[in-house]
């Protein structure tokens, strides 16, 4: 069963249109900032005029079709706890920083987290993690 609102990381947005299921998704689909964040950056990086384009695509794509929600002070106070056990736990918060800044903004809007990725989230206190399968590519 899904949720009723739920915030997609940038995973799952960028390969929304291989969802197996997409009754897997929530009903109410939200991104974070940090997500749109994240998808700032590819276009500027991207190697060819392709792949700048596809980029380009999915940002523009993601800021019409969804609700951004902001990293805020609460979002902030749970970044610590997340950064905290992920350093307790051996790893290292800085090699994921943009995951764990979305898992702090889910947790602190009390939104369960849909991703492609699920490991990527593994012993994050308090997060609800909701594996979303992903078919090939055609």
């Amino acid at each position: 069963m899904t949720a009723q609102r739920g915030l997609l990381d940038t995973s799952t947005v960028i390969l929304l249109g291989r969802v197996g299921d997409p009754a897997q998704l929530p009903d109410d689909s939200v991104v974070s900032a940090i997500t749109l964040a994240e998808l700032s950056v590819g276009p500027l990086v991207a190697t060819s005029d392709s792949e700048r384009a596809a980029r380009q695509a999915h940002l523009q794509q993601a800021e019409s079709d969804f609700e951004v929600v902001p990293f805020d002070a609460a979002s902030a106070r749970a970044f610590g706890a997340v950064a905290a056990g992920l350093r307790a736990s051996g790893r290292k918060p800085a090699a994921r920083a943009y995951d764990a800044l979305i898992a702090a903004t889910a947790i602190a809007h009390d939104l369960p987290l849909y991703t492609a990725n699920p490991s990527d989230f593994a012993g994050i206190d308090r997060l609800d993690v909701r594996a979303v399968e992903i078919g090939p590519a055609v």
